[in-house]
Parts: structure tokens; C-alpha cells; sequence
């Protein structure tokens, strides 16, 4: 064989490896944005579910505490203003997201004036519908967490591979992380 030729062959086997690689590499940068997609769907997943139970659990309130409807309709409001904000995990900006926390802050904080208004009534905290809802609650609030750090984690390990060369070539926009609100961050007041 020619010299040429071994030279020309050997220019078009790395054009073609160089071919196969980059699309290999484009193909894993997609499949880590639609794994971050797929982590916020799921944190989106357990909030609904949070605003799924709510309702049950003022319904069972409401029955043993009438007049306690200020707090009630607080919560029926934080649950209807957080479930009106969506959020699109691909296009999400930072102030985005901090307006979908601050909501789901609301439902937190409403539901903890709630808890706290289930302490005068010892029947309520007999009642076992409201002990199961309230259990049901609680492990919904973990389930947050742990959804919340999945995303963020998702988002670090994308962020981190579009940054480096060469998939930084590529185009693909940085995804925002889930953080926590400023009123999260207040440490909060201890009274006795």
C-alpha cells in the first residue's frame, strides 16, 4: 500500500472515531439533562402530594375546631397560591425558583400555625384519621428533602460536565439549583 494512501486512511479512521465520540458525549449530556428533569418532576411529585393531603387534614380540623377558621383559610390560601406557581425544570431561573420556594415556605409555615392549634384540643390529637394524616404529613416532609437534595445533586453533576472541556462546546445552559429561601435560613426564635 501507498503511503498516501495508509495516511489517508489513517486521517479518516480518527475523522470517524472523532465522530463517534462526540456523539457518544452529546447523547450522555442529554441523558443528564433529562435526569435532571426527571429529579425536579419528582420533588414536584412529593409537594403535590403535600397539597394533596392538606385538605383532608383541615377537614378534620375543621370538625374539631370551628372556630378556628383563621387558620384554616391560611392554609387553604398557601396550598391554593403553591399550587398555582409551576415550575419548568429546563428554563427555571434562580428568582423562579425562589418564588416556588417562598410558596411552599407558606404551606410549611401555615401548617405549623395548624399543628400548633391541634394542641388544644386533645380530642383532635386522639382522633386517628387526624394522627394518620398527620404521620402522612411528616413523612411527606421528608420525602421533600430528600427530592430537593436528589435535584440539586442531579443539577451539580450536569453543571459540573458542561463546564469542563470539550462538552462545554456543546451549548448546553446551566441548570439552577433548588435553594433554601431567607426564611429558611432565620433561625428561629426560642421562647419559654
Amino acid at each position: 500500500m501507498k503511503k498516501s494512501t495508509i495516511i489517508i486512511l489513517s486521517i479518516v479512521a480518527v475523522f470517524v472515531i472523532a465522530i463517534f465520540w462526540g456523539i457518544s458525549a452529546y447523547n450522555s449530556l442529554v441523558k443528564m439533562d433529562e435526569n435532571v428533569t426527571e429529579k425536579w418532576a419528582q420533588v414536584d411529585n412529593v409537594y403535590k402530594r403535600r397539597a394533596d393531603l392538606i385538605p383532608n387534614l383541615v377537614n378534620v380540623v375543621k370538625g374539631y375546631a370551628a372556630h378556628e377558621s383563621q387558620t384554616l383559610e391560611n392554609v387553604i390560601a398557601a396550598r391554593a397560591k403553591a399550587t398555582s406557581i409551576t415550575i419548568d425544570p429546563t428554563t427555571a431561573t434562580p428568582e423562579q425558583l425562589q418564588a416556588f420556594a417562598n410558596a411552599q415556605d407558606g404551606i410549611g409555615a401555615a401548617l405549623g400555625r395548624l399543628m400548633a392549634v391541634s394542641e388544644n384540643y386533645p380530642d383532635l390529637k386522639a382522633n386517628q384519621n387526624f394522627l394518620q394524616l398527620q404521620s402522612e404529613l411528616e413523612g411527606t416532609e421528608n420525602r421533600i428533602t430528600v427530592e430537593r437534595k436528589r435535584y440539586n445533586e442531579a443539577c451539580g453533576e450536569f453543571n459540573k460536565k458542561i463546564r469542563t472541556i470539550p462538552y462545554s462546546f456543546f451549548g448546553f445552559e446551566k441548570r439552577n439549583y433548588f435553594e433554601v429561601s431567607e426564611s429558611e435560613r432565620a433561625v428561629p426564635e426560642v421562647q419559654f
